[in-house]
């Protein structure tokens, strides 16, 4: 593909030409973008113990960092694409009414894994995704304690940025399956033992067993885009926010993003912004679904 030209979902093409942006000019804008919203993150992390947490409504936790990247990726956005509006998870009730007529939206997690950030784990990440006609069409996970920003664009590929510099990087791109070496799964620390090992068990099959990767926040989706991992199931409760930039980045790479009943994921439809159960893979042949187990059981 020529530098500053982007052919392949129409969609996307007519968001650029709206705002008068070549995908290269938006890419370098949004990794400025997460720059800043990283190094805002890492300068509250420095000070943990000072940074003011909080309850939600569903008692979840937020903090002073939550806060301050939403403002900074906000004003940003609102400054480059003036007329697309932005769903965030830290949006008031009062910024999403109409929401669902919205064509085109930024839907962004100014910082993913809360818990994480929190507890001085380092496993968070700032998460910006374009949805376009109810489709992920951009991705990008920022990881402030990796160092590097990957971001997605389906049928244009995928970049993995150091953070902190203005070097190209390096294309990312998701592995096939290899059934002579073991299967890598990739979860989080919070989720159920047992159940994580009813997963491996089953996908043992595969190859020549299965092992668990430990991540936090939208790094698995990171480590099977890069072909660190093989598979990244999802059968406990997360928002869209959490999944959007993570389901574009995975399907750039090379992989494929799913409900578990197979379809392609669809933002911003219903009323409630709870995301289905997904399977994020590397290895587009490999049908894992019938693997997974019922997440009701």
């Amino acid at each position: 593909m020529k530098e500053g030209h982007y052919s392949g979902n129409p969609g996307l093409d007519a968001t650029l030409r709206e705002t008068k942006l070549t995908l290269p000019a938006l890419i370098t804008a949004l990794r400025a973008l997460a720059e800043d919203a990283s190094q805002c993150i890492l300068d509250l992390y420095a000070v943990l113990g000072e940074v003011a947490v909080s309850q939600k409504s569903d008692a979840s936790p937020v903090t002073e960092a939550d806060h301050a990247s939403h403002r900074l990726i906000c004003q940003t956005l609102q400054v480059l694409t003036p007329d697309i509006p932005i769903l965030s998870e830290e949006s008031t009730l009062e910024q999403l009414i109409g929401r669902r007529e919205w064509p085109v939206c930024w839907m962004i997690d100014p910082l993913d894994g809360t818990r994480e950030f929190i507890d001085g784990t380092g496993e968070f990440t700032v998460n910006i995704a374009l949805i376009v006609d109810a489709e992920a069409v951009l991705g990008l996970i920022a990881a402030p304690n990796r160092g590097h920003i990957d971001l997605g664009v389906p049928e244009w590929g995928a970049r993995r940025y150091p953070l902190f510099s203005s070097e190209d990087g390096e294309s990312l791109a998701t592995r096939s399956l290899d059934p002579g070496r073991q299967l890598v799964m990739s979860a989080s620390a919070r989720h159920r033992e047992e159940r994580v090992q009813v997963m491996l068990n089953r996908l043992s099959d595969l190859a020549e067993g299965a092992v668990r990767l430990n991540a936090g926040s939208a790094l698995k989706f990171c480590d099977v885009a890069s072909g660190g991992a093989d598979i990244y199931p999802r059968t406990s409760p997360c928002y869209e926010w959490d999944l959007a930039a993570g389901d574009a980045l995975v399907r750039a790479a090379g992989g494929r993003v799913t409900t578990l009943e197979g379809a392609p994921i669809r933002y911003n439809q219903w009323d409630s912004l709870k995301a289905p159960k997904f399977v994020a893979a590397g290895d587009r042949q490999i049908d894992y679904l019938e693997l997974i187990p019922d997440p009701d059981l």
